[in-house]
């Protein structure tokens, strides 16, 4: 009973209400505009509501969470510039939709499938948080390395076309990734003696620049050509289409809340790994992926919304942070005297309850939010291009420059563009890329850490794999993706369904 009533507060104290919905709100529109990070959105928050009790600011800073992880599949979808990390894979098949005058349901289909993969997120979070934060616990170095090379392998999964590009691609972006001080012996990778790159590129410049520059310069030679039409006659989808892709929006949902309540992971990451599942698990899609596929958005909008319950999850119950934004939380939780981890949960549950409230509450806002305002939304590409083109490119600079006021990445942010112009031109995939830089970090920080913790013997590192239980099963799961991806794979699966 105290439970309920602590999980009703946020509902029953209309200054809470209200802040959850004004950090919602603001969420949904900071997260849409590319640079202008959650993360960055909440740092800033803390400054301001440190004077305030502690409840007021946790439900401020949650509507901004919640409202920042949908919000970046807006510009994905309408300008395929994706607003946060976490919408790369929405891109692929919401701005194709867009194209074809569908703006209005891709952004309806987003939004309810947010909105179902929060909830399953936040009931994991709210029944079944200690269980996850013991699995997570199980993770050694090795597993993450092995996490990471699978995520690598999806590039499979992002290669519309040639299999050899993408491979490409990817390694070209674990490169960019290892660019600037070796982060252990801090000796200097990739620099060329340049101390502008000693820090290393900023993955949000190389995004921006990949998605938003080379799309603007693509779009100049059609400028003189129509806007396209959006047809806006249904933005809610309906029932029969929410109930064929819940068996799908339920399994991208649990990798959501998996990947999520793995430390130092977070929902980019499980969003791209939605979207392979769902390429593996859809037979016949009535559109194909990367074309403007139902499937496409389903996956990673579920996944990445599930992944804020699961990032909560190590969070509340052991004190580790799960990404960036609930390690800005963790400080602000211990600014206002509270201690997050497992005493946390037994001296002040009130506290946990809370937190499963306001979550509760922003993901009904974000609903309410994302659903409203789409018809002002999609007039954006029905904008002349002569007018969007530099629309575009003013979102390109202002994002990168945000990032971390400089304007070396705005030039970085311009190089990669004119760079993923030509890729693009020349039949080259940007996700794959994307995904390099994104994982760059995450393989090589543990794969030192798992050599390091081997005493660098080789030979114990691939004992240990194949004696645990977790890293024999992800390590057979790389050698089956792996080969899946390779010719010998199709050509046997073709053979045996001609026997068959």
């Amino acid at each position: 009973m105290t439970a309920l009533m602590d999980f009703l507060t946020v509902l029953t104290q209309p200054q809470l209400l209200l802040l959850v919905g004004l950090g919602t709100f603001a969420g949904v529109y900071v997260g849409a505009i590319p640079g202008l990070s959650v993360t960055m959105a909440v740092s800033i928050l803390i400054s301001f509501t440190f004077s305030w009790d502690v409840h007021p600011a946790i439900a401020l800073m949650i509507g901004i969470y919640m409202g920042g992880v949908y919000g970046g599949s807006r510009t994905a979808i309408l300008l395929n510039i994706p607003g946060a990390p976490s919408a790369i894979a929405t891109a692929l098949d919401g701005y194709p939709m867009a194209q074809r005058g569908e703006a209005g349901t891709a952004i309806g289909v987003t939004t309810v499938m947010s909105f179902i993969g929060g909830f399953i997120g936040i009931g994991v979070l709210a029944l079944a948080a200690p269980f996850v934060s013991d699995f997570a616990l199980k993770f050694q170095p090795r597993d993450y390395m092995l996490l990471a090379i699978l995520g690598i392998l999806l590039v499979g999964s992002l290669s519309q076309g040639s299999l050899v590009k993408g491979i490409f691609a990817g390694a070209l972006g674990i490169a960019i990734g290892a660019v600037g001080r070796d982060p252990l012996t801090f000796a200097e990778r990739f620099t060329f003696d340049l101390r502008l790159m000693e820090g290393g590129i900023s993955f949000i410049a190389v995004m921006i620049g990949m998605f938003g520059v080379s799309e603007a310069l693509l779009q100049l030679h059609h400028v003189d050509k129509d806007a396209v039409r959006q047809k806006i006659t249904r933005i809610v989808p309906s029932l029969a289409t929410v109930k064929k892709h819940l068996p799908l929006s339920l399994q991208t949902s649990s990798i959501g809340v998996v990947i999520g309540a793995l430390p130092g992971t977070g929902g980019d990451i499980a969003a791209l790994m939605a979207y392979d599942h769902a390429k593996r698990v859809t037979k016949n899609p009535e559109v194909p992926f990367g074309k403007g596929a139902m499937e496409g958005l389903v996956a990673p909008e579920t996944a990445n919304n599930a992944a804020v319950g699961g990032a909560f999850i190590p969070m509340m119950t052991l004190g580790i942070p799960g990404d960036a934004v609930t390690a800005i939380m963790i400080g602000a939780l211990f600014i206002h005297g509270l201690n997050p981890g497992p005493m946390l949960m037994i001296d002040q549950p009130d506290m946990f309850w809370f937190i499963v409230g306001c979550l509760v509450a922003a993901n009904f806002f974000m609903l309410l939010f994302g659903l409203t305002g789409i018809r002002l939304f999609t007039k954006i590409v029905e904008m002349p291009r002569s007018v969007l083109i530099p629309l575009i490119m003013l979102l390109s600079i202002v994002g990168a420059f945000a990032v971390n006021n400089s304007i070396s990445d705005v030039y970085w942010m311009l190089g990669f563009g004119i760079f993923g112009y030509f890729m693009r031109h020349y039949g080259y995939p940007l996700g794959p890329v994307i995904l390099g830089v994104i994982l760059s970090r995450l393989l090589d920080d543990n794969w030192r850490r798992a050599i390091i913790s081997e005493r660098e013997d080789l030979g114990r590192f691939f004992e240990g794999v194949v004696t645990s239980p977790l890293s024999l099963v992800l390590f057979v799961a790389v050698i089956l993706v792996f080969v899946s991806q390779t010719p010998v794979w199709r050509w046997g699966k073709s053979k045996l369904f001609k026997e068959s």
